[in-house]
C-alpha cells in the first residue's frame, strides 16, 4: 500500500469511531455486532421512547458482549425506560452519547434543556419505595458506566424524596462511573466491597447519600464529583435534603484518593465513620462542600490520617452551622493544609476524641454565632495544631477545654487581640502569634 493509501485508511479508520492494529479489520460505525465487539442495544430489541420497558433488551446486549469476551454496548440518544435492574458483566462497558457530564433543567438552571430532551437518559422506576433493594446497575470487575443520565421520573418534587435503592452498585475489582449525571437519585453510588474503584466527572443530586465507600483494601479513586441541586430546590424537598442528606460517607478504605469534590445543601458534606470493617485514611485534595449543616464531621478515622489540602467549606444554616466537627469516639488524625473557611456559622471546628486535629496555614472568616462571643476553634480533648493560620475576625479566636492533652499555638495572624482561652490541663505551648 502506497502512503497515500495507507493514510487514507488510517483516517477512515479514525472517523469511524477507531483503528486496529495492521492485519485486523478496520471497524465501522457503533451498532452491530462485529469483531469490533460494539454491541448497539437497539439491535437486542431497546426502544428508548421512555414508556417502552427496555430492562429486558439491555441486559440481553449486556450479556451478549460478556459472550463476546467483552466490549462495548452503545445506548443511541433515546428516553429507555426501566422497571428492573441492570448488571453489567465483567469487561463491558455500558456507554451513552456524552463523553462529559451535561447539564439539564432545574430551578438553577433555567434554560437548559429537560433531562428527556436530548442525549442518553435512563429512566429508573425499579425498587420505589424499598430503599435496601439490589442497586439498578451492579458494576463488576473490570466493567464501566459511561456518558448518560440517570433519571427518576416518579420521584417526589413537591414533598419528602422517595426511598429508592442505590442507583449504581460498584463491584469486583476496578469498576468505573464515568460522564455520569446522576440527576436525582435517592442514593448514588455504593462504592463499597471492590477494589480500585474510579470514579470520575459525575454531576447531580442525590437527595439522601451522594457516594458511599466502605470495606476497600485497594485504592479507590473519586475526581471531579459535584454535588449540586441541579434538579430542584422546591422548599419541602430541599429542606428534607439539608436535614437528612450526607453527600460523601467514608468507611473503611486504605489510601483513598479523593480530588476536586464539591457538594451544596447537605446535612453533612464529609462523614468519616468506622464500619464493621474499619476506617478510613486517605488524601483529599481540593474538596468543597457549601451551605452543609456541618461541612465535614470526623466519627473515627483510621492513626495514619486524613490529609486535607486546599478545600473551601462554607456552613450558615441549621440549628448549629459548624464547619468541622471531630467526635468524642475518634481517636485518628486528621490534618488541614491551606483551606478556607467561612459563614456566617457558629464555630469553625468543635474538637473533641483522643486523636490529632492540625491547622496549618488555613484562613477563617465569618464565625461567632449571632453574638459574636463563639471561639473560631474550641477543643475539648486530644491534641491539637494550630499552626501559621490566619483568623480575619476581631473574635475569639481558640478555647481549649481542661481535656486537652496537647497543644501548639503559634506563628498565628490575628485581626484583633488575642483571645485565647486556654483552660488546659495538659501541655501547652502559645507563640509568636501576632495581633492587629
Amino acid at each position: 500500500m502506497s502512503k497515500t493509501g495507507l493514510f487514507k485508511w488510517f483516517g477512515t479508520c479514525l472517523l469511524g469511531g477507531y483503528f486496529v492494529l495492521a492485519g485486523q479489520v478496520c471497524a465501522g460505525q457503533p451498532g452491530s455486532a462485529s469483531v469490533s465487539n460494539f454491541f448497539n442495544v437497539t439491535d437486542y430489541g431497546a426502544v428508548g421512547d421512555g414508556q417502552t420497558d427496555d430492562t429486558a433488551a439491555f441486559q440481553e446486549a449486556l450479556d451478549a458482549a460478556r459472550d463476546a469476551g467483552g466490549g462495548t454496548v452503545h445506548v443511541p440518544a433515546g428516553n429507555y425506560f426501566f422497571s428492573g435492574r441492570l448488571s453489567v458483566p465483567s469487561a463491558v462497558a455500558l456507554a451513552g452519547i456524552w463523553q462529559s457530564v451535561p447539564a439539564h433543567n432545574g430551578i438553577r438552571n433555567p434554560g437548559l434543556p429537560k433531562p428527556t430532551d436530548d442525549g442518553t437518559t435512563l429512566l429508573v422506576t425499579s425498587g420505589a419505595g424499598r430503599e435496601d433493594d439490589p442497586a439498578f446497575i451492579t458494576l463488576n470487575t473490570n466493567s464501566t458506566l459511561k456518558g448518560v443520565v440517570l433519571y427518576y421520573p416518579e420521584q417526589n418534587v413537591d414533598d419528602e424524596p422517595k426511598p429508592y435503592p442505590w442507583a449504581v452498585a460498584m463491584r469486583g475489582k476496578n469498576p468505573a462511573v464515568l460522564a455520569v449525571e446522576m440527576l436525582n437519585p435517592y442514593n448514588g453510588i455504593d462504592a463499597t466491597r471492590n477494589e480500585r474503584h474510579l470514579i470520575r466527572d459525575v454531576h447531580g443530586q442525590p437527595l439522601r447519600r451522594g457516594i458511599l465507600v466502605d470495606a476497600i483494601y485497594d485504592i479507590g479513586r473519586i475526581e471531579n464529583v459535584h454535588f449540586n441541586p441541579w434538579w430542584s430546590m422546591k422548599p419541602k424537598l430541599f429542606q428534607w435534603q439539608m436535614e437528612n442528606g450526607e453527600a460523601f460517607i467514608f468507611g473503611k478504605s486504605d489510601w483513598q484518593y479523593v480530588h476536586n469534590t464539591f457538594c451544596f445543601g447537605y446535612k453533612i458534606g464529609y462523614k468519616f465513620i468506622q464500619s464493621r470493617t474499619g476506617m478510613c485514611n486517605g488524601n483529599f485534595l481540593g474538596i468543597g462542600a457549601d451551605d452543609c449543616y456541618t461541612a465535614l464531621l470526623v466519627e473515627q478515622c483510621a492513626p495514619y490520617g486524613l490529609l486535607i489540602t486546599n478545600g473551601e467549606f462554607v456552613s450558615f444554616h441549621g440549628p448549629d452551622p459548624t464547619m468541622v466537627e471531630v467526635a468524642e469516639d475518634n481517636t485518628g488524625s486528621i490534618r488541614f493544609v491551606n483551606c478556607a473557611f467561612w459563614g456566617p456559622c457558629n464555630q469553625i471546628a468543635k474538637i473533641a476524641g483522643d486523636g490529632t486535629v492540625g491547622f496549618g496555614d488555613c484562613t477563617f472568616v465569618q464565625w461567632g454565632g449571632r453574638e459574636g462571643n463563639l471561639p473560631a476553634i474550641q477543643a475539648h480533648s486530644g491534641t491539637v495544631l494550630i499552626r501559621g493560620c490566619e483568623f480575619r475576625q476581631n473574635r475569639p479566636q481558640i478555647q481549649l477545654s481542661r481535656g486537652v492533652d496537647r497543644a501548639i499555638i503559634a506563628e498565628n495572624l490575628f485581626a484583633g487581640p488575642e483571645r485565647i482561652i486556654n483552660q488546659a490541663e495538659g501541655n501547652v505551648q502559645l507563640g509568636l502569634n501576632v495581633s492587629k
